[in-house]
């Protein structure tokens, strides 16, 4: 498989500036660009499998952006964890797409966004005010929407920012295995290739995780009353979206109940509702049958 190209964009925040680190895949001149976002521990080299595919179905008549949102995989860390949520996120990507937009025009843009990676799209695509290069024509939810459980967020708490060495790229894959049972059962080889851009070398040997252990401080803040607010604004937004919309769900996931998907169905954008068996929080979009659902959305006028 073809590797992608690494790009750095320069984004500004309060105080200073940082820089944000992106993955590019297919046509940098193309004029249809889609947008794939991680979750919250994560990074875009996430999307390696369903980059490729998507270029190749498109006959390269595309491009792929996969960020390395701030804090995590090459991008750098900033001082104050405060900036480690979702609206500087969007800010970073918007400020990509119109850097983009200007070195090579943009006329269709759709997102796939993995939790995090999804909450961040539904905030850029349910603001039709803001300065987009052109609107999200199609976005995909996998396994996230206005509504997340508390348990989900609970569990959350537990775990990210705390993380230690590893001996080897081995022990630190089977580490990740067993605080990741919700992404199904993922193959072997497979998990070795997403894991092996999950670590950074240490100076003395050894590995450990790519990210920021602060990313895991405004977690930790939550409150259940905070999370009840950010609910109703999460669906203010999901109600103003024009895109049209996939939901993915993991049928076993903790994060987004049946409940919220079905009502998810039936207003806003009304999405287009597919449950996975045998799947938690979240899938991977690595196995054929999950990308071809994908690319079918994405480029089939059809669908």
């Amino acid at each position: 498989m073809p590797q992608p190209q690494l790009e750095n964009t320069l984004c500004p925040h309060p105080g200073g500036q940082h820089r944000m680190a992106w993955w590019s895949w297919g046509d940098v001149q193309a004029e249809q660009v889609l947008v794939c976002v991680h979750g919250l521990t994560r990074q875009g080299r996430d999307f390696d499998r369903l980059a490729h595919a998507m270029v190749e179905r498109s006959s390269g008549r595309l491009q792929v952006i996969c960020p390395d949102v701030l804090g995590r995989g090459r991008s750098e860390w900033v001082s104050d964890s405060a900036l480690y949520q979702p609206p500087q996120y969007a800010a970073d990507l918007m400020l990509l797409l119109q850097q983009r937009h200007q070195r090579a025009p943009i006329r269709s843009l759709d997102w796939v966004g993995t939790s995090m990676g999804g909450l961040i799209g539904m905030l850029l695509a349910g603001q039709p005010e803001l300065p987009l290069p052109v609107p999200i024509r199609r976005l995909v939810l996998n396994d996230v929407g206005p509504s997340i459980t508390w348990d989900s967020v609970a569990r959350m708490q537990q775990y990210v920012g705390r993380y230690g060495r590893y001996a080897d790229l081995a022990e630190a894959a089977a580490d990740m295995r067993r605080i990741s049972h919700g992404f199904g059962p993922v193959p072997e080889d497979i998990w070795l290739e997403l894991s092996a851009h999950m670590v950074r070398a240490l100076p003395d040997g050894g590995v450990t995780l790519h990210y920021d252990p602060a990313i895991g401080e405004p977690v930790r803040a939550a409150t259940p009353e905070a999370a009840q607010a950010a609910e109703a604004l999460l669906w203010g937004l999901y109600d103003q979206i024009r895109a049209k919309v996939l939901l993915i769900r993991g049928q076993d996931s903790d994060l987004l109940t049946e409940a919220t998907a079905h009502a998810m169905t039936a207003r806003g954008p009304r999405a287009q509702l597919v449950q996975w068996p045998g799947v938690g929080h979240a899938p991977t979009l690595t196995a054929p049958d999950q990308i071809e659902v994908l690319a079918t959305f994405l480029l089939d006028p059809a669908a």
